[in-house]
């Protein structure tokens, strides 16, 4: 439910920007059909999975692996979701339903099966991840440019660090279903090291659109500061992350990466309609 209610609100902030005039059917066209899109990648990944989430602590009582739901059962919903979720979308602009396509296969096709392979997994997993807040943009304008491909960027950067300080705290109840979401496979130096170069990433792409070469997606100066100082913040969990590599800084860097991303699509949200 968390993971559908931010999936939902990414796509609602990227079509508050991008729009021109608000059409009410349209966002809850997008809501509805981005919440479809999750639920259905979602009941995918249980079926895969069910009996390597049977094994960890975090999933063992999910509907599939615990037993209180059939694989079939699981497996109607899944197509249902899909087909419904892409004809909502679809409904909205064929662009914006193919991004959802696009997202449901990588994720269901491609980041699942790699999560037992190799580590590489968090990055494919990132673009399916990191469609939602440029979906948005795509759903009000219909088209996808230098501004849908910035929020892109922007939210995709951004996983690195969110899934590796997840991966980090349950690093040992990952390693019970097989899963290796660190990028040494270890909660080591060189995971803490490509942490904060991706959340220097991560800061850098969240001010290009100060500077005016992102199109329609601009940023004031003093919406500027206020995303820099986020950014900071961030980057100071990161690197306390690296002095102390324990469970308890990566769950701190987890909560404050959640916090950063919000505020982030409120402040750009705001940004545009304030200036």
């Amino acid at each position: 439910m968390r993971l559908a209610i931010s999936v939902v609100f990414s796509s609602m902030a990227g079509y508050l920007l991008g729009a021109y005039t608000f059409d009410w059917l349209t966002i809850l066209l997008l809501a509805v059909g981005g919440y479809l899109m999750v639920g259905a990648s979602n009941a995918y990944n249980q079926i895969i999975e069910k009996d390597l989430d049977a094994l960890m602590d975090r999933t063992k009582n999910r509907p599939v692996p615990s037993g209180r739901m059939s694989v079939r059962t699981a497996f109607i919903i899944a197509c249902v979701f899909t087909i419904l979720g892409l004809i909502t979308l679809y409904y909205i602009n064929p662009i914006t339903a193919i991004f959802g396509g696009i997202s449901i296969f990588l994720y269901v096709c491609v980041y699942t099966p790699l999560k037992t392979k190799t580590p590489l997994s968090v990055f494919v997993g990132a673009f399916p991840g990191a469609i939602p807040f440029m979906m948005g943009w795509v759903a009000a304008t219909g088209d996808f440019g230098i501004e849908a491909g910035t929020l892109f960027m922007l939210q995709f950067f951004w996983q690195f660090p969110h899934f590796w300080a997840i991966g980090w705290f349950l690093y040992d109840d990952y390693k019970k279903g097989g899963f290796f979401m660190l990028p040494t496979g270890k909660r080591d130096r060189g995971t803490a090291v490509q942490v904060i170069l991706y959340t220097i990433w991560t800061v850098l792409v969240s001010l290009i659109p100060v500077f005016g070469v992102t199109g329609r997606l601009y940023l004031t100066p003093i919406s500027a500061v206020l995303v820099a100082i986020l950014g900071l913040l961030l980057l100071y969990y990161a690197i306390r992350l690296f002095k102390y590599k324990n469970n308890v800084t990566a769950k701190r860097l987890m909560l404050s990466s959640v916090s950063y991303i919000t505020l982030i699509q409120i402040i750009y949200v705001a940004d545009k309609f304030l200036r």
